[in-house]
């Protein structure tokens, strides 16, 4: 039998003690290793010099594709010479299905959406056996300090499929805020308390893929995949089902359906007294948010446009950690080079300027794409042909007299195209930024489809398929003007961009099933980068692994290492690089749906019904997902780099 957590929501119901009992038995999460191992001594007096990673072999056992675990190693050089290398570690903090307390008093899973009277939300696909509806899809977490307490938020991106074995439309989705206990020794974290936040100010939660931190202590949640307004008008198409049936599940009432309530920034807050709130930031745009990832001057922020025929957006708040007004960009990508991945520059058009407030009296006005959009279906003069992420089809469409703002933020996309930016983009997923080198990196992770050559429409992107996907580096500069030669009031706007690390497309599977090389990354998603380590962390959202990876990179000396491996057919996800909370670094790392697809992958190197079957004893077939991070990191004493990316030597804990 799997054992199973509670974690109290008004009180503390795992004892540390517990948490470290259910740590040590849980079978797809860790390594045994002594606990004097994994982290380096905060009493530490020598000061750190460099941090190298070496990779882990990738998993060739069924007891190693079925879990989660580390074999990497990390070496420290110190000042002195003196060499150290230390084993990384899993670490467990819960699962989906693991029970929290909610604010009525019930037990329910960490992984169950909420309604917006706060009550779970009830899965009755199976005639007179209802359960609780469990995601198996926790996403990004962020790890927050207030008033000398620890929270880490999580997403729970979707549930993949109900008791009845079909897949979910339209279910709302979820975050928990989960307070830990820090061994102020060892930098171990255990789970205290967890509690679901409330969407229901905001019209609820619609699939929150990844996010980030913000350097003001709050967290940047997302809605991925908007849905789209100008085919919900028709009754019977598929976006209508999917928010009708987000207002059945939420509110209780279908009336309450529109489109434009998805598609935003959530931000979260948490009090001194650990209460979280939410706003959502409409004046960032609408259109399939992966992430918001804010630049140095806290004011600037990129997005991840996940899905094919995605644009890259950029961000500039008129004040600097408010992100309630701004002024929203998109890009034109001129292509320069379609070798070893491609590469191009970049141009911004203005999309317009907004406050959260005038955004949301446009939706509250109850304004409807047809309201925004005159529309063609051939070739028509005044009507502009477009082609994005929200139709999938050549549109012909036109904005009516006095909607411009309207479709600047409740269809950036449609209107970023007709305006003239790219398009193109395909499956534009993580953001991370490194400050020193004033770069910033993006997953593109199926570098192919809208990517190629895509003849009768505009076509800026003509690059060879990568499946496997790339990551691409972005070069920030100052005070560039947009396309009417406007100033752009920020000192980190996108100037160019070139892919970095390249995924190899395999022939044929091999013996374990990929169709990717395995000691490549594959189909790039989350990304993080630490500024102290000079290291980009990777995560894969592959298909063509079997088992997915957490890759670190130094940007330095260019070298990859393979630091993590999650159960064959899971995502790793919540990946989030924390340089320092409370003197220990943790990489935060999350895998979800585990055993999806086994059947159909072509595994010869092991059994693969014993595989499937392990994996059911384990953990279950796409039954949950879990939330942990990675430990062994070396302690903050000692280590930072200039601004010439030397060591600094310099003790923070002094």
């Amino acid at each position: 039998m799997k054992k199973t957590v509670s974690i109290g929501l008004s009180m503390a119901i795992l004892a540390s003690s517990a948490v470290s009992a259910y740590a040590h038995d849980n079978h797809e999460s860790r390594n045994q290793q002594p606990k004097s191992k994994h982290y380096l001594s905060h009493q530490e007096n020598n000061k750190i010099k460099s941090v190298e990673f070496s990779s882990m072999k990738a998993p060739s056992t069924i007891e190693n594709m079925i879990k989660t675990y580390s074999e990497a190693t990390v070496k420290i050089t110190y000042q002195d010479g003196q060499v150290k290398e230390t084993p990384l570690n899993y670490k467990s903090l819960f699962l989906s299905k693991d029970k929290i307390v909610n604010n009525k008093g019930e037990m329910i899973p960490a992984g169950t959406p909420i309604d917006a009277k706060g009550n779970p939300i009830v899965d009755n696909s199976v005639p007179d056996k209802p359960s609780y509806f469990v995601s198996d899809a926790p996403d990004s977490n962020s790890m927050i300090t207030i008033s000398g307490k620890t929270y880490i938020v999580s997403h729970y991106e979707y549930d993949s499929i109900d008791n009845a074995g079909k897949s979910i439309s339209g279910l709302p989705a979820s975050m928990t805020l989960t307070e830990v206990n820090q061994n102020k020794k060892t930098g171990e974290l255990t789970v205290n308390n967890a509690k679901k936040i409330d969407f229901s100010n905001v019209n609820g939660l619609w699939t929150p893929c990844n996010g980030s931190t913000t350097e003001w202590g709050t967290h940047l949640g997302s809605e991925e995949y908007e849905p789209d307004a100008r085919t919900f008008e028709d009754p019977n198409s598929s976006a209508n089902k999917a928010v009708t049936n987000f207002a059945n599940y939420y509110f209780g009432d279908k009336t309450k359906a529109n489109p434009y309530f998805y598609g935003w920034i959530p931000e979260i807050s948490i009090d001194t007294k650990g209460k979280p709130s939410v706003v959502k930031h409409y004046s960032t745009g609408r259109f399939s948010h992966e992430v918001m990832q804010m630049l140095p001057d806290n004011k600037t922020a990129l997005f991840g446009d996940d899905g094919g025929n995605t644009m890259m957006f950029m961000y500039v708040a008129d004040k600097a950690k408010v992100l309630s007004s701004g002024t929203l960009y998109a890009a034109k990508f001129k292509q320069t080079s379609s070798e070893n991945g491609g590469a191009g520059n970049l141009d911004w058009i203005k999309l317009g300027h907004a406050t959260d407030n005038e955004v949301k009296a446009i939706i509250d006005k109850g304004t409807k794409f047809s309201d925004i959009f005159e529309t063609a279906t051939q070739p028509t003069d005044g009507f502009t042909a477009i082609k994005t992420q929200a139709n999938k089809n050549v549109e012909y469409v036109k904005v009516k007299p006095g909607m411009e703002k309207a479709a600047a933020f409740l269809e950036s996309r449609r209107y970023g195209a007709l305006l003239g930016a790219t398009s193109e983009f395909n499956k534009m997923e993580g953001f991370a930024v490194n400050k020193k080198d004033k770069k910033a990196y993006v997953a593109m992770s199926y570098q192919n489809g809208s990517m190629q050559k895509e003849p009768g429409i505009k076509d800026d992107i003509q690059l060879p398929a990568i499946n496997s996907g790339a990551t691409w580096q972005i070069d920030l500069n100052r005070f560039k003007a947009d396309q009417n030669g406007g100033y752009i009031n920020s000192e980190f706007v996108p100037s160019s961009m070139k892919a970095l690390i390249v995924g190899e497309d395999l022939q044929t599977a091999d013996a374990f099933g990929n169709t990717a090389a395995q000691d490549k990354v594959a189909n790039p998603d989350n990304l993080s980068f630490s500024n102290d380590l000079n290291t980009l962390f990777i995560g894969e959202d592959s298909g063509m692994h079997t088992n997915n990876f957490v890759w670190a990179y130094d940007v330095n000396t260019k070298k990859l290492s393979r630091i993590l491996s999650v159960p064959a057919g899971a995502e790793a996800t919540g990946l989030r690089a924390v340089d320092n909370a409370n003197n220990s670094r943790y990489v935060l790392s999350n895998f979800q749906h585990p055993g999806e697809d086994i059947a159909g992958k072509q595994i010869t190197a092991v059994d693969k019904t014993k595989l499937a079957d392990a994996m059911k004893q384990a953990i279950g077939i796409q039954e949950t997902g879990g939330v942990g991070y990675i430990s062994g990191l070396p302690s903050v004493r000692g280590y930072s780099y200039n601004e010439h990316g030397e060591n600094n030597h310099q003790d923070r804990d002094e």
